[in-house]
Protein backbone atom coordinates (compact mmCIF):
# COMPACT_ATOMS: atom_id res chain seq x y z
CA UNK A 1 0.00 0.00 0.00
CA UNK A 2 1.16 3.52 -0.80
CA UNK A 3 0.25 6.56 1.27
CA UNK A 4 -0.34 9.93 -0.33
CA UNK A 5 1.89 12.80 0.87
CA UNK A 6 -0.64 14.08 3.42
CA UNK A 7 -1.22 10.62 4.88
CA UNK A 8 2.52 9.94 5.03
CA UNK A 9 3.09 13.27 6.79
CA UNK A 10 0.39 12.57 9.38
CA UNK A 11 1.68 9.05 10.03
CA UNK A 12 5.07 10.57 10.84
CA UNK A 13 3.98 13.84 12.46
CA UNK A 14 1.41 12.52 14.96
CA UNK A 15 3.83 10.22 16.85
CA UNK A 16 6.58 12.87 16.75
CA UNK A 17 4.35 15.61 18.16
CA UNK A 18 3.10 13.32 20.93
CA UNK A 19 6.66 12.26 21.72
CA UNK A 20 8.09 15.74 22.13
CA UNK A 21 4.99 17.21 23.78
CA UNK A 22 4.50 14.55 26.45
CA UNK A 23 8.24 14.49 27.14
CA UNK A 24 8.18 18.17 28.08
CA UNK A 25 4.83 17.97 29.86
CA UNK A 26 6.24 15.17 32.02
CA UNK A 27 9.12 17.42 33.11
CA UNK A 28 6.76 20.24 34.06
CA UNK A 29 4.22 17.97 35.76
CA UNK A 30 6.79 16.28 38.00
CA UNK A 31 8.48 19.61 38.78
CA UNK A 32 5.10 20.90 39.94
CA UNK A 33 4.75 17.87 42.22
CA UNK A 34 8.05 18.89 43.83
CA UNK A 35 6.86 22.45 44.44
CA UNK A 36 7.90 24.32 41.30
CA UNK A 37 4.97 26.06 39.53
CA UNK A 38 7.13 27.65 36.80
CA UNK A 39 6.01 25.42 33.93
CA UNK A 40 2.35 25.77 34.92
CA UNK A 41 2.62 29.56 35.17
CA UNK A 42 4.20 29.78 31.71
CA UNK A 43 1.58 27.53 30.12
CA UNK A 44 3.97 24.68 29.36
CA UNK A 45 1.96 21.88 30.98
CA UNK A 46 -0.18 21.59 27.88
CA UNK A 47 -0.71 19.12 25.05
CA UNK A 48 -0.52 21.97 22.52
CA UNK A 49 2.64 21.02 20.55
CA UNK A 50 3.18 24.60 19.36
CA UNK A 51 4.14 25.54 22.92
CA UNK A 52 6.99 22.99 22.85
CA UNK A 53 8.44 23.33 19.34
CA UNK A 54 12.02 24.62 19.19
CA UNK A 55 12.99 25.93 15.70
CA UNK A 56 16.53 24.63 16.11
CA UNK A 57 16.04 21.28 17.84
CA UNK A 58 12.63 20.32 16.46
CA UNK A 59 13.11 21.51 12.87
CA UNK A 60 16.64 22.45 11.78
CA UNK A 61 18.79 19.75 13.43
CA UNK A 62 16.52 16.82 12.37
CA UNK A 63 16.48 18.16 8.80
CA UNK A 64 20.27 18.50 8.79
CA UNK A 65 20.61 14.96 10.07
CA UNK A 66 18.25 13.68 7.38
CA UNK A 67 19.79 15.46 4.40
CA UNK A 68 23.40 14.86 5.48
CA UNK A 69 22.74 11.18 6.03
CA UNK A 70 23.43 11.29 9.75
CA UNK A 71 21.50 10.00 12.75
CA UNK A 72 18.23 11.93 13.00
CA UNK A 73 17.88 13.48 16.46
CA UNK A 74 16.08 16.47 17.88
CA UNK A 75 14.61 18.09 20.93
CA UNK A 76 11.81 20.40 21.99
CA UNK A 77 11.93 23.75 23.72
CA UNK A 78 13.05 22.92 27.28
CA UNK A 79 10.45 23.40 30.00
CA UNK A 80 11.72 26.09 32.41
CA UNK A 81 12.42 24.63 35.85
CA UNK A 82 12.85 26.72 39.00
CA UNK A 83 15.33 24.54 40.88
CA UNK A 84 15.26 27.00 43.78
CA UNK A 85 11.72 25.80 44.53
CA UNK A 86 12.86 22.23 45.17
CA UNK A 87 13.44 21.03 48.72
CA UNK A 88 16.20 18.63 47.66
CA UNK A 89 17.60 20.43 44.62
CA UNK A 90 19.88 17.84 43.03
CA UNK A 91 17.73 14.82 43.80
CA UNK A 92 14.49 16.48 42.70
CA UNK A 93 16.09 17.83 39.52
CA UNK A 94 17.36 14.35 38.67
CA UNK A 95 13.86 12.89 39.07
CA UNK A 96 12.33 15.71 37.01
CA UNK A 97 14.92 15.07 34.30
CA UNK A 98 14.19 11.35 34.33
CA UNK A 99 10.45 12.02 33.85
CA UNK A 100 10.85 13.02 30.18
CA UNK A 101 12.67 9.89 28.98
CA UNK A 102 10.35 7.77 31.15
CA UNK A 103 7.38 9.28 29.31
CA UNK A 104 9.03 8.34 26.01
CA UNK A 105 9.60 4.75 27.13
CA UNK A 106 5.94 4.46 28.15
CA UNK A 107 4.88 5.88 24.78
CA UNK A 108 7.22 3.43 23.06
CA UNK A 109 5.36 0.58 24.75
CA UNK A 110 2.00 2.13 23.85
CA UNK A 111 2.94 2.38 20.17
CA UNK A 112 4.27 -1.18 20.25
CA UNK A 113 0.81 -2.18 21.49
CA UNK A 114 -0.69 -0.32 18.53
CA UNK A 115 1.48 -2.41 16.18
CA UNK A 116 0.30 -5.59 17.90
CA UNK A 117 -3.33 -4.51 17.44
CA UNK A 118 -2.67 -3.75 13.76
CA UNK A 119 -1.61 -7.37 13.22
CA UNK A 120 -4.90 -8.55 14.67
CA UNK A 121 -6.82 -6.21 12.32
CA UNK A 122 -4.91 -7.13 9.17
CA UNK A 123 -7.41 -9.67 7.85
CA UNK A 124 -10.59 -7.68 8.48
CA UNK A 125 -9.38 -4.10 7.90
CA UNK A 126 -6.10 -4.17 5.94
CA UNK A 127 -6.02 -0.42 5.18
CA UNK A 128 -6.64 0.63 8.79
CA UNK A 129 -4.16 -2.00 9.95
CA UNK A 130 -1.51 -0.63 7.58
CA UNK A 131 -2.03 2.93 8.83
CA UNK A 132 -1.84 1.83 12.47
CA UNK A 133 1.22 -0.31 11.86
CA UNK A 134 3.03 2.51 10.03
CA UNK A 135 2.17 5.01 12.75
CA UNK A 136 3.10 2.54 15.47
CA UNK A 137 6.51 1.90 13.90
CA UNK A 138 7.20 5.63 13.72
CA UNK A 139 6.04 6.03 17.32
CA UNK A 140 8.27 3.24 18.59
CA UNK A 141 11.31 4.55 16.73
CA UNK A 142 11.01 8.24 17.67
CA UNK A 143 10.35 7.49 21.33
CA UNK A 144 13.30 5.10 21.55
CA UNK A 145 15.55 7.73 19.99
CA UNK A 146 14.29 10.52 22.26
CA UNK A 147 14.55 8.41 25.42
CA UNK A 148 18.12 7.26 24.75
CA UNK A 149 19.30 10.57 23.33
CA UNK A 150 18.04 12.58 26.30
CA UNK A 151 19.63 10.14 28.76
CA UNK A 152 23.10 10.76 27.32
CA UNK A 153 25.27 12.25 30.11
CA UNK A 154 26.11 15.43 28.22
CA UNK A 155 25.06 18.82 29.63
CA UNK A 156 22.43 20.13 29.22
CA UNK A 157 20.62 16.87 28.29
CA UNK A 158 18.44 15.14 30.88
CA UNK A 159 21.07 12.51 31.55
CA UNK A 160 23.51 15.16 32.75
CA UNK A 161 21.19 16.14 35.63
CA UNK A 162 20.99 12.51 36.72
CA UNK A 163 24.79 12.22 36.69
CA UNK A 164 25.11 15.57 38.48
CA UNK A 165 23.02 14.24 41.34
CA UNK A 166 25.92 11.97 42.32
CA UNK A 167 28.76 14.49 41.93
CA UNK A 168 30.50 16.54 44.58
CA UNK A 169 30.04 20.34 44.36
CA UNK A 170 33.50 20.76 42.82
CA UNK A 171 33.02 17.97 40.28
CA UNK A 172 29.52 19.26 39.51
CA UNK A 173 30.89 22.73 38.73
CA UNK A 174 33.50 21.36 36.34
CA UNK A 175 31.01 18.99 34.71
CA UNK A 176 28.40 21.66 34.05
CA UNK A 177 30.98 23.91 32.41
CA UNK A 178 30.42 21.70 29.37
CA UNK A 179 26.85 22.98 28.99
CA UNK A 180 27.62 25.94 26.64
CA UNK A 181 29.43 23.54 24.30
CA UNK A 182 26.89 20.70 24.49
CA UNK A 183 25.13 21.60 21.24
CA UNK A 184 28.37 21.72 19.26
CA UNK A 185 29.58 18.47 20.81
CA UNK A 186 26.30 16.83 19.80
CA UNK A 187 26.61 18.09 16.23
CA UNK A 188 30.15 16.72 16.09
CA UNK A 189 29.01 13.33 17.39
CA UNK A 190 26.08 13.33 14.96
CA UNK A 191 27.93 14.12 11.75
CA UNK A 192 30.99 11.96 12.51
CA UNK A 193 28.73 8.96 13.07
CA UNK A 194 29.90 8.50 16.65
CA UNK A 195 26.42 9.23 18.01
CA UNK A 196 24.95 6.43 15.90
CA UNK A 197 27.57 4.00 17.21
CA UNK A 198 26.67 4.98 20.78
CA UNK A 199 22.91 4.81 20.37
CA UNK A 200 22.46 1.83 18.04
CA UNK A 201 23.34 -0.89 20.60
CA UNK A 202 21.10 0.78 23.20
CA UNK A 203 18.28 0.92 20.68
CA UNK A 204 18.80 -2.79 20.09
CA UNK A 205 18.19 -3.40 23.78
CA UNK A 206 14.91 -1.50 23.61
CA UNK A 207 13.76 -3.41 20.53
CA UNK A 208 14.58 -6.65 22.36
CA UNK A 209 12.41 -5.49 25.24
CA UNK A 210 9.51 -4.82 22.88
CA UNK A 211 9.94 -8.24 21.31
CA UNK A 212 9.97 -9.86 24.75
CA UNK A 213 6.77 -8.10 25.83
CA UNK A 214 4.75 -8.02 22.62
CA UNK A 215 6.31 -10.75 20.50
CA UNK A 216 6.80 -8.42 17.53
Amino acid sequence: MILNPIQAFLVFAIPVLFAITLHEVAHGFIAERFGDPTARMLGRITLNPIKHIDPLGTVLVPLLGYFLGGFIIGWAKPVPIGVQNFKHKKRDMAIVSLAGPTANILMMLLWAGVIKVSFLMAASSPWAAYILQSMGMQGVMINIILAIFNLLPLPPLDGSHIVDCFLSPKASYQYNRLAPYGFWILLGLLFTGILAHIMTPLMGVMFSLIHLIFGI
